[in-house]
């Protein structure tokens, strides 16, 4: 009989077009490629699935946050792994969601503080072009603060850490060793 891993959240939080779901992309990949099931909670998705009905409001944000947290807290509960890739631009919310995790595991909060201007020179969806526009009144960043987390597990910028580095830093945080430096 296998011991039973313990359950596990690598919360990847920064502005769009940081490097959330390249990074969530190949994490996955590498997991999967050793056998292990991986339950992905990206801000998107869950907004489309889980909360559709919520506004960009801070207190819908943090809402939709605490979801997140929940929702990785059970798969966690049951010695799951889970990547969430969520812009989490409030502290208060990601702590929220660090607590309903740690009840069942670990939480491993990753800040991809990436600058704002490489964030918007990535930007495929045109986000930032419309906020600046007007067409989007609230916007992470621009109209709307991000604030930093204060207790992150890793800092990356991926506008100077390739891929396969940020990747591997994650999985030494993951697996409880102290990263990398660099």
């Amino acid at each position: 009989m296998s011991e039973k891993r313990p359950g596990v959240t690598v919360f990847l939080t920064g502005l769009s077009g940081a490097g959330k779901s390249t990074i969530t992309d190949a994490l996955v990949a590498e997991l999967a490629a050793e056998g292990r099931p991986v339950t992905v909670l990206d801000g998107d998705v869950v907004r489309a699935h889980l909360s559709s009905e919520l506004s960009f409001s801070k207190e819908h944000r943090d809402l939709n946050i605490r979801r997140i947290g929940w929702v990785a807290g059970e798969v966690v509960k049951h010695g799951g792994t889970v990547v969430v890739a969520a812009i989490a631009p409030y502290e208060a919310a990601r702590e929220e969601a660090r607590a309903l995790v740690e009840e069942h595991g670990r939480f491993v909060l990753v800040h991809l503080s990436t600058p704002l201007e490489v964030c918007e020179d990535r930007d495929v969806k045109g986000l930032y072009a419309k906020a600046r526009a007007g067409e989007i009144p609230v916007f992470t960043g621009l109209s709307d603060p991000y604030e930093p987390p204060a207790r992150a597990e890793l800092v990356i910028d991926t506008s100077v850490t390739p891929l396969a580095e940020s990747v591997a830093r994650i999985r030494s945080a993951m697996d409880g060793a102290a990263p990398p430096a660099g």
